[in-house]
């Protein structure tokens, strides 16, 4: 390869909600360390990266149709990078309670935020302000340079860092990147946040396991006839989920985020409907508990698989989100888990940083897939066990599972562990994404 322009700590391929927060996480944490510098950050985006701050005008109803509903442990981090004043600044949705039904019986759950002894369950953002508010934030950082307009294509070797050896110091190993603009740059670690077809784990072959869902997720904006209440909504038939996500009210109009995840064939007579029938058929499915949908935005249908990369490090190279897993997104996890990666291969990176070890050693990136993997498969059983029960329509399994869910539903104390679960404050966290006071 070329002679290396440009030597970093570490390289984060992808520069979506994941890819931005952890190089914004790197940034301050090794920021706060005693050691004499910062790491170096470089962040590749193959796209542009507008670091402007979005504006929305006073009644604007065009929502993005990808939102994520983010924990508090997510909300925690964003806090900690000074990411969620901007967010608040912008346009968010709190809610309170979550309401889960069986939609072919008579069986529910409500999950509320007083049962907590918090303010809210989670929050619900459209990706495109999330997104907004990292890329501004990462403008004030002068240790991570954005590689816009630019893609990895090809994955070099690994050599020791030559400009160690000349100051004399112990060499620590590196990764070359050649760039489709003709750069070569190294990285002690390599980061792949490209996501589900991540290029990276594609060009170091990391062996996956997949298999699809055999569901399409049809996702939109509505508008309906009653407030959503502060309510996350979900609803559960035989023939797949159906999410209601509480968006901002504007002007005194409601709207809410969906997520309907239907089989490929139904999915596709759905997205043949005109606007009216749409309205008409997930006003049905949502058993009018928000009155009536009154309105519909663009509707895209997205082919759901779940992946999981048998490892998630090797030869000086890291994944996470989803370019580590996928999951069903029935229960809105899919960032959440993402976000976790990020906060533990942050504090695994800088933790070495601070002890003038190398990054991107088995050890220390070891030491990360071990925290996470055990995690995420569980998480992603779970997924899969409630998509398999809700699926079953057998008798005495609707009978089981109705009174199962009725029943846990008078039980607070067996209740509270379920809802710490889905704040993401369970289990050993990393500091970053505990609460700042």
């Amino acid at each position: 390869m070329d002679t290396v322009s440009q030597r970093f700590d570490v390289v984060i391929v992808g520069g979506g909600l994941v890819g931005a927060t952890l190089a914004l996480l790197l940034s301050s944490l090794s920021k706060d360390t005693e050691s004499r510098r910062s790491l170096s950050i470089g962040l590749i985006e193959a796209g542009p990266f507008n670091t402007e701050l979005m504006s929305l005008e006073i009644g604007d109803t065009q929502f993005d149709p990808r939102v994520v509903a983010l924990t508090h442990a997510s909300e925690n981090l964003f806090q900690r990078i000074g990411v969620w004043p901007l967010v608040e600044e912008l346009r968010s949705c709190a809610y309170r309670t979550m309401s889960v039904w069986d939609a072919e019986g008579t069986g529910g759950i409500e999950f509320s935020s007083d049962e907590a002894n918090v303010d809210h369950l989670g929050t619900v953002v459209e990706n495109r302000i999330l997104t907004s508010a990292l890329r501004h934030c990462i403008a004030q950082c002068p240790n991570i340079k954005v590689l816009d307009r630019t893609a990895v294509s090809q994955l070099g070797p690994m050599v020791e860092d030559d400009a160690e050896t000349t100051a004399g110091l112990k060499p620590h190993g590196v990764r070359l990147l050649g760039l489709d603009n003709g750069q070569v740059i190294s990285a002690r670690v390599v980061v792949a946040a490209d996501g589900a077809m991540s290029a990276i784990r594609h060009l170091a072959a990391f062996n996956v396991r997949e298999w699809s869902y055999n569901h399409n997720a049809i996702v939109t904006t509505v508008e309906t006839e009653l407030s959503h209440g502060a309510t996350a909504r979900q609803a559960f038939a035989k023939e797949g989920p159906l999410a209601f996500l509480p968006l901002s009210s504007v002007g005194g109009r409601h709207f809410c985020s969906i997520v309907w995840s239907q089989e490929p064939e139904r999915a596709q007579q759905l997205m043949a409907l005109s606007d009216g029938a749409f309205c008409h058929e997930i006003s049905n499915a949502l058993e009018h508990r928000l009155g009536t949908v009154l309105w519909v935005d663009r509707r895209y249908s997205i082919p759901l698989k779940q992946r999981h990369a048998v490892h998630y490090v090797k030869d000086r190279i890291a994944l996470v989100g989803d370019a580590a897993h996928t999951i069903h997104p029935l229960a809105g996890q899919g960032v959440n888990l993402g976000l976790l990666d990020v906060a533990v291969l942050a504090e695994e990176l800088v933790s070495a940083f601070e002890k003038n070890l190398d990054l991107g050693s088995d050890p220390i990136l070891r030491r990360y897939q071990r925290r996470r993997m055990g995690h995420n498969l569980s998480m992603m059983s779970v997924m899969e066990g409630f998509k398999q029960l809700f699926a079953e329509s057998a008798p005495p399994v609707r009978f089981i599972r109705n009174v199962g869910m009725s029943l846990l539903n008078q039980h607070p104390l067996i209740k509270r562990p379920i809802i710490m679960r889905a704040m993401g404050l369970d289990g050993d966290l990393p500091d970053s994404v505990r609460p700042l006071f």
